[in-house]
């Protein structure tokens, strides 16, 4: 958990540019970035960058360098983090999230799951993916979408996170899944959280940076590879993904600001990818893609 918060009060319009210059410097390093809306009427935003306390010299003057060529009246503020597990804590009494036929939902609402609905159990926790951010509601609807209208025999859900997206691909239809993720503690909740939604076997769970691992190549090459991360790791991984991919097959990418898709729809155009659909939702959009 981080200790400390940097950050920059800005507009919503500017929250974008500076979301894409923090991401562009930091991103790299593993440091969390965000913006996040704090008075609608008066267009009051902050992004932030969270860091630990011994680093605060070091990132102060490397965000300042980074803002305040284009910002010069920008002020970076602190903000100590206390030591709460704000994940858990900000997702508590999250009503179900709804998503074509998927209900993701917590443990306490499992009374409001219907006869035809597509249940996913997903509890507050360590790892991102609840269904309540954009990206990821976005992802189920067009999982949803591509499974109905298309034959896929295997899937691979790169940053799997707690592992909502491999889930739904699973209970979709029964095929193999692959779920990787960068970060050890994100696997391992996302094993617990396919033994909770009743899964005992098609899906492997695997820590794996990038594409550096042997389980690509095991099961691979996909017929739909869904990955909700970032827009410039997505941008700078796009040849390897497109290598991993089947003749024919889909690819659903998001973790994608709005202002961002154009980027990425280069880089995928690159490799001779085709755009099928965008979806927006909350400022970040899902991007269906496939291989002729």
């Amino acid at each position: 958990m981080s200790d400390l918060r940097l950050f920059i009060t800005t507009t919503e319009k500017q929250s974008e540019v500076i979301m894409d210059l923090m991401t562009e410097a930091f991103e790299d390093d593993g440091y969390a970035i965000a913006t996040m809306e704090m008075d609608e009427k008066k267009d009051i935003w902050e992004a932030s960058l969270y860091i630990d306390f011994d680093e605060e010299d070091e990132m102060r003057a490397r965000l300042s360098d980074v803002i305040v060529a284009h910002f010069p009246d920008a002020t970076i503020k602190r903000e100590v983090i206390p030591d709460v597990d704000w994940i858990a804590k900000s997702l508590e009494g999250l009503s179900p999230v709804r998503a074509g036929r998927f209900l993701v939902h917590g443990s306490h609402d499992r009374d409001k799951v219907r006869i035809n609905d597509i249940a996913i159990e997903i509890d507050a926790g360590q790892a991102f993916g609840t269904g309540h951010h954009g990206t990821t509601a976005g992802c189920l609807e067009v999982i949803e979408r591509v499974m109905r209208a298309r034959k896929v025999r295997n899937a691979l859900d790169l940053g799997t996170g707690s592992g909502v997206l491999a889930i739904a691909a699973r209970k979709l239809k029964p095929i193999p899944v692959l779920a990787t993720d960068i970060d050890p503690i994100a696997t391992r909740v996302a094993a617990e959280n396919v033994r909770r939604n009743g899964i005992s076997t098609g899906i492997t769970t695997v820590t794996a940076p990038g594409f550096h691992s042997p389980a690509f190549a095991t099961h691979g090459p996909f017929d739909l590879i869904i990955a909700n991360i970032l827009a410039r790791p997505l941008i700078k991984m796009a040849p390897q993904l497109a290598g991993h991919l089947a003749p024919g097959g889909s690819v659903i990418l998001s973790g994608i600001l709005a202002s961002q898709r154009w980027k990425v729809l280069s880089a995928y155009n690159g490799q001779h990818l085709r755009h099928v659909r965008t979806i927006w939702r909350n400022g970040w959009v899902t991007i269906h893609l496939d291989r002729p």
